[in-house]
């Protein structure tokens, strides 16, 4: 069998590429992997031969030990690849095939797959809904950042590229489907992104980058991005957005500077648990900070899109409600407005063949407005160490020398 190489994680702050077996359709025992998943037959699965898998924020948050990841936990969840085996329950995926891999795990038969939930599939993880590749209590399936990865229920979880060609010439926009591109999309269209709308972002890594392009893409008047990094808040300003210096402030003041009132019609919430202080507090974590002050900027009767991670067991937090998942959030502000709210993961399989297309006739350019970079496998911990420490790009990796020198 073919090597196997692996980006995994071995404690906060370290990940180590290793080889490991090549994946056969059953999924075995191994780190995170829940005891009743183990053995699990996967004949409706496909092996992928990844072209492209990213580094992504969620990643990030397991390797600077914020959750319960156990060391040895193979990374990855942003796997576009091609189908180089598929199980014998496979009836429409065929070998060749040039597919996108969304990040969420569905079976495509429970309830909540057949609603289109696909985040909250109650089949794939026994030990509580929702599944993912390479992620803390998400179904123990193995990661994607890797040379090759099972894929289950692939005839369901598959998008398949019209043009294997044609897709190769706009890989790295292609690449953004799995995840990034659609989280960020979902984030706008909950915050009830349109035509004419003002739209905040707050945060200007990957996602809330891909939120602005997607709130540009709805046709939104006004997209003001805020962060802390300078260098991420220039990479917004490239594609047209408005910025946001949150270290001068809170954020309302300066949305009043750029719309001439403090207030947007839509909130997206591209930070996270992780989020930092406003003004003198922006050396230090304030994990309900950024739901607080969107709170505070989106209009009444407005909406929050929060693709931004939130976890039940944070282990780094700085008191002991925040490790447990529970911040100090203004809920009475957001009642007395008369807020929505949404949150949990993008159910990807909702968007990506929309964002296809639209890559494909050339109506976004997700790559660039992401600064997608492309680095060789082996150089996954230095990705994971530039990363960490705020460059303003989107690493993608290039498990198997497919990518050239695209970035």
């Amino acid at each position: 069998m073919p090597s196997n190489k692996v980006v995994t994680y071995q404690g906060p702050g370290k990940v180590e590429v290793q080889e490991i077996d090549y994946p056969g359709f059953e999924l075995k025992e191994g780190p995170g992997v829940p005891p009743a998943n183990v053995g699990r037959k996967v004949p409706h699965g496909a092996i992928v031969k990844t072209v492209a898998t990213n580094i992504c924020g969620s990643d990030q948050h397991m390797v600077r030990g914020r959750t319960t990841a156990p060391v040895g936990l193979v990374l990855g969840h942003e796997i576009t690849g091609e189908v180089v085996e598929t199980g014998p329950d496979v009836e429409f995926t065929k070998v060749g095939d040039l597919v996108s891999v969304p990040f969420n795990i569905a079976c495509g038969r429970c309830r909540n797959c057949k609603e289109g939930k696909t985040g909250i599939c109650e089949n794939v993880n026994p030990e509580r809904p929702g599944g993912a590749y390479g992620y803390v209590d998400m179904g123990g399936w193995v990661g994607g950042q890797a040379q090759y990865v099972l894929v289950p229920y692939a005839d369901w979880n598959l998008l398949k590229f019209p043009d294997k060609d044609q897709a190769m010439e706009k890989i790295l926009d292609l690449a953004m489907l799995t995840d990034i591109f659609p989280t960020g999309f979902h984030g706008c269209v909950t915050a009830g992104v349109k035509p004419g709308s003002t739209v905040y972002v707050a945060g200007a890594g990957p996602v809330g980058l891909a939120a602005a392009v997607s709130a540009f893409l709805l046709g939104a008047a006004v997209v003001i991005v805020g962060d802390l990094n300078k260098e991420r808040l220039e990479q917004a300003r490239s594609f047209g957005c408005e910025t946001v210096d949150v270290s001068r402030g809170e954020p309302k003041d300066q949305i009043e500077e750029i719309l001439g009132e403090p207030e947007v019609d839509c909130g997206v919430d591209a930070v996270g648990f992780e989020a930092h202080g406003h003004g003198g507090d922006s050396g230090k974590e304030r994990p309900a900070t950024v739901l607080n002050s969107l709170m505070e900027v989106t209009r009444a009767g407005g909406a929050l899109g929060i693709p931004g991670l939130y976890v039940t067991g944070d282990p780094g937090a700085h008191d002991e409600a925040a490790q447990q998942g529970s911040l100090s959030i203004r809920l009475g502000l957001g009642w007395a407005k008369s807020l929505s709210f949404a949150t949990g993961q993008c159910p990807v399989m909702r968007y990506n063949h929309y964002l296809m297309q639209a890559i494909l006739h050339d109506r976004v350019q997700i790559a660039k407005a992401v600064d997608a970079v492309t680095i060789p496998l082996d150089q996954a911990p230095q990705g994971y160490a530039d990363f960490d420490q705020g460059a303003a790009s989107k690493f993608v990796l290039d498990p198997n020398g497919a990518l050239g020198t695209r970035g």
